[in-house]
């Protein structure tokens, strides 16, 4: 399932996305969220689209609550791009295609 959006926890947020060696799109999300569920095919279809140049992962927020607070997320779809570690854009909001393309160009 190589490009597809993974799935990921506090526990394993370290190895899966600060000690990535490619940039990462983190979508913070919780089931309930309407917006969420909107721009859930909007990622896959990148993570398809950038497969082995942008890693795109979900966390839920509800499950995980650590690392939303860590890095101040208030509002969901929240979209925090990191890359080596650090955190480059954050995007609140579900948002077009051709806005997160356009976030996307700028982190590569």
């Amino acid at each position: 399932m190589a490009g597809n959006v993974s799935e990921i926890t506090d526990g394993n947020f370290d190895a899966e996305i600060l000690k990535s060696k490619i940039p990462c799109l983190v979508d913070f999300w919780a089931p309930w969220c309407g917006p969420c569920k909107s721009i859930a095919p909007v990622l896959e279809e990148l993570a398809n689209e950038f497969a082995g140049k942008l890693r795109i992962c979900k966390i839920n927020v509800d499950d995980n609550p650590q690392t939303p607070t860590q890095y101040n997320v208030k509002g969901i779809p929240n979209l925090v791009f990191f890359k080596g570690g650090k955190v480059i854009e954050q995007i609140v909001g579900a948002v077009p295609k051709e806005q997160l393309v356009a976030a996307i160009t700028r982190v590569l």
